[in-house]
Protein backbone atom coordinates (compact mmCIF):
# COMPACT_ATOMS: atom_id res chain seq x y z
CA UNK A 1 0.00 0.00 0.00
CA UNK A 2 2.66 2.51 1.05
CA UNK A 3 4.28 1.73 -2.80
CA UNK A 4 0.63 2.96 -4.29
CA UNK A 5 0.97 6.14 -2.03
CA UNK A 6 4.20 6.66 -3.06
CA UNK A 7 3.53 6.92 -7.03
CA UNK A 8 1.11 9.93 -5.87
CA UNK A 9 4.00 11.33 -3.73
CA UNK A 10 4.92 15.01 -5.16
CA UNK A 11 8.79 14.67 -5.84
CA UNK A 12 11.37 18.16 -5.84
CA UNK A 13 11.89 18.92 -9.31
CA UNK A 14 15.04 18.57 -10.49
CA UNK A 15 17.01 21.60 -11.79
CA UNK A 16 19.91 22.40 -14.25
CA UNK A 17 23.19 24.15 -13.49
CA UNK A 18 26.23 25.12 -15.47
CA UNK A 19 29.99 26.13 -13.74
CA UNK A 20 30.91 29.26 -15.34
CA UNK A 21 34.83 30.42 -14.68
CA UNK A 22 35.51 34.18 -14.20
CA UNK A 23 35.78 34.28 -17.68
CA UNK A 24 32.15 33.27 -18.41
CA UNK A 25 33.32 29.44 -20.18
CA UNK A 26 31.33 27.06 -19.03
CA UNK A 27 33.37 24.38 -17.49
CA UNK A 28 30.69 21.71 -15.95
CA UNK A 29 27.03 20.30 -15.64
CA UNK A 30 25.11 19.48 -13.21
CA UNK A 31 21.54 18.03 -12.22
CA UNK A 32 19.49 18.07 -9.00
CA UNK A 33 17.57 19.42 -6.43
CA UNK A 34 19.73 21.60 -4.96
CA UNK A 35 22.66 24.13 -6.38
CA UNK A 36 26.30 22.68 -5.63
CA UNK A 37 27.84 23.84 -2.52
CA UNK A 38 31.16 25.24 -3.93
CA UNK A 39 31.92 27.09 -7.36
CA UNK A 40 30.04 29.61 -9.19
CA UNK A 41 27.24 27.21 -10.83
CA UNK A 42 24.37 29.13 -12.44
CA UNK A 43 20.75 28.07 -13.23
CA UNK A 44 20.37 27.11 -16.60
CA UNK A 45 17.12 26.28 -18.53
CA UNK A 46 18.50 23.17 -19.43
CA UNK A 47 21.83 21.10 -19.75
CA UNK A 48 23.46 21.44 -22.86
CA UNK A 49 27.00 19.50 -23.57
CA UNK A 50 27.63 21.86 -26.56
CA UNK A 51 27.88 24.63 -23.99
CA UNK A 52 31.32 22.97 -22.30
CA UNK A 53 34.58 24.85 -22.88
CA UNK A 54 32.36 27.43 -24.62
CA UNK A 55 31.03 30.66 -23.67
CA UNK A 56 27.85 30.01 -21.72
CA UNK A 57 24.62 31.79 -23.80
CA UNK A 58 23.19 34.56 -21.81
CA UNK A 59 19.39 33.00 -23.47
CA UNK A 60 20.22 29.83 -21.12
CA UNK A 61 20.61 31.24 -17.50
CA UNK A 62 17.21 31.41 -15.79
CA UNK A 63 16.44 34.52 -13.73
CA UNK A 64 16.02 34.09 -10.36
CA UNK A 65 13.10 33.48 -8.45
CA UNK A 66 11.58 35.87 -5.98
CA UNK A 67 10.93 34.13 -3.03
CA UNK A 68 8.39 35.48 -0.51
CA UNK A 69 9.67 37.62 2.28
CA UNK A 70 10.55 35.01 5.71
CA UNK A 71 9.16 38.42 7.88
CA UNK A 72 5.46 38.17 7.14
CA UNK A 73 3.26 41.37 7.84
CA UNK A 74 0.65 41.51 10.62
CA UNK A 75 -2.80 41.74 9.61
CA UNK A 76 -4.86 44.36 10.51
CA UNK A 77 -7.91 43.32 12.97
Amino acid sequence: MILFWSLFARRPQRRSFALVDQAGICRGLHQGIDRPASGNWVEVSEASIAWLDQPLPASARVAPVVGQSSRRRALAA
